[in-house]
């Protein structure tokens, strides 16, 4: 009867050995990927102000209003495809209703999923980058 004790403790301690060799490997596992992912971030941030510190050197012995044409850049570009934007809208808007359609069907079909994602990209594009750069 000893000799089985002994038996089923040395088993019980071969799975419970097991069992922390698995938690730490899981563990391991889990460091290496947090590392990768902050070294991709630092590789991403590095980039970044690699791009920056370009654009400003792009800008040096250039005019005043040359610079700020290249600063205001992103929002003409913003403004530009929400006026689009707006302009498309109101005239399907006035032609719809103009030839008798009703309002709900109006608005079903001038904010409809595809513009959601237009408008969604738009604006994603003039604030995204500016969220992120501070």
């Amino acid at each position: 009867m000893q000799i089985e004790r002994e038996l089923e403790l040395r088993k019980a301690g071969f799975e419970a050995q097991e069992r922390v060799e698995q938690i730490h490997s899981q563990q391991l596992e889990l460091e290496t990927t947090a590392k990768a992912n902050e070294n991709l971030v630092n590789a991403q941030v590095a980039e970044m102000n690699a791009i920056y510190k370009h654009d400003e050197s792009l800008g040096e012995g250039t005019s005043q209003w040359i610079k700020d044409l290249r600063a205001g850049t992103r929002s003409f570009i913003t403004m530009g495809f929400f006026l689009l934007l707006c302009f498309v809208d109101v005239g399907l808007f006035i032609y719809g209703y103009n030839n008798g359609v009703a309002f709900p069907a109006l608005a079903e079909k001038l904010w409809d999923s595809n513009t959601q994602a237009l408008f969604a990209s738009i604006v994603a594009f003039h604030f995204g980058g500016r969220a992120f750069g501070k």
